[in-house]
């Protein structure tokens, strides 16, 4: 069985920056591609980012492309999501996901329990 934590959602201020970790455990996490979804109240949840099982390849929704940056850590088993100038827009439960290299959340198998980040104007 596959294990996904997250960590680092939090409160900020629009303009201001959030890193969320996502730590794997229970299968090898290196041949896996990752990606980070969002979900805010009411909404559907949303593709932000996602990375290939090398870290060689990344694709990003067009809401956050030149603000957000995907990364991972092989040999610590963790995925990464660096945000900088967060808007209130943002403002969405977080989630990593374990699975293909895409855009669509039924192509993951496996799912952290979410992290929010909320950002105030």
């Amino acid at each position: 069985q596959v294990r996904l934590v997250e960590s680092g959602g939090g409160l900020v201020q629009a303009g201001g920056s959030l890193r969320l970790s996502c730590a794997v455990s229970g299968r090898t996490f290196s041949v896996q591609a990752m990606g980070w979804f969002r979900q805010a109240p009411g909404k559907e949840r949303e593709f932000v980012s996602a990375i290939s099982w090398r870290g060689d390849s990344s694709v990003y929704a067009d809401s956050v492309k030149g603000r957000f940056t995907i990364s991972r850590d092989n040999a610590k088993d963790t995925l990464y999501l660096q945000m900088n100038n967060l808007k209130p827009e943002d403002t969405a439960v977080y989630y990593c996901a374990a699975g293909l290299y895409t855009y669509s959340p039924s192509s993951y198998r496996y799912w952290g329990q979410g992290t929010q980040v909320t950002v105030s104007s």
